[in-house]
């Protein structure tokens, strides 16, 4: 087999493997998205880590990410930094669960370099309501209030910046 030959059947077989990757991570995905009947982002109250009224953000315009995660959660502190980018183009309120009190939170966040908003969770109520088992999970909205994304597990921030462009 000459070289030409070779690369090409060598491309065929990283091709393969990606689109056999990409379903499978699809398949997985729409297995283990929770599924909130019946909750919107509307229902959630109280204060970010900043002081800032939920509401406001929530009354912003363009679509929203609303993203759960915990402090405790490896994959959630990997994806943490794609958050912080995403958060300089688009609304992102973030839900920390069962992660200590807001000055944990406040500590874990600076000792990061994160600024994101977040929403204290320490029951878990919020994610409860929202059906959230995985960490992380994210929800895009479109700028009606319509859920048009839901994931799970770790998600890049090209890939979170495409669903809310998407979104818009």
């Amino acid at each position: 087999m000459n070289i030409r030959k070779k690369w090409l059947h060598w491309l065929k077989e990283i091709l393969i493997f990606f689109l056999l990757l990409f379903g499978i991570s699809y398949f997985v995905n729409a297995f283990r998205a929770p599924h909130p009947t019946g909750a919107s982002p509307a229902q959630l109250h109280g204060d970010t880590l900043k002081g800032s009224p939920v509401g406001e953000l929530l009354r912003g315009e363009g679509p929203l990410l609303l993203h759960f995660w915990g402090t405790w959660c490896p994959v959630c502190r990997q994806e943490a930094g794609n958050l912080e980018r995403v958060a300089r183009h688009y609304r992102v309120l973030t839900v920390a669960v069962n992660s200590g009190s807001p000055d944990e939170i406040r500590r874990w966040m600076k000792a990061r370099g994160l600024d994101y908003p977040v929403l204290a969770d320490p029951t878990g109520r919020w994610a409860q309501r929202f059906d959230v088992t995985v960490y992380p999970s994210s929800f895009i909205y479109d700028a009606s209030g319509k859920l048009r994304f839901v994931e799970t597990g770790y998600t890049t921030t090209l890939g979170l910046l495409a669903r809310l462009k998407l979104a818009e």
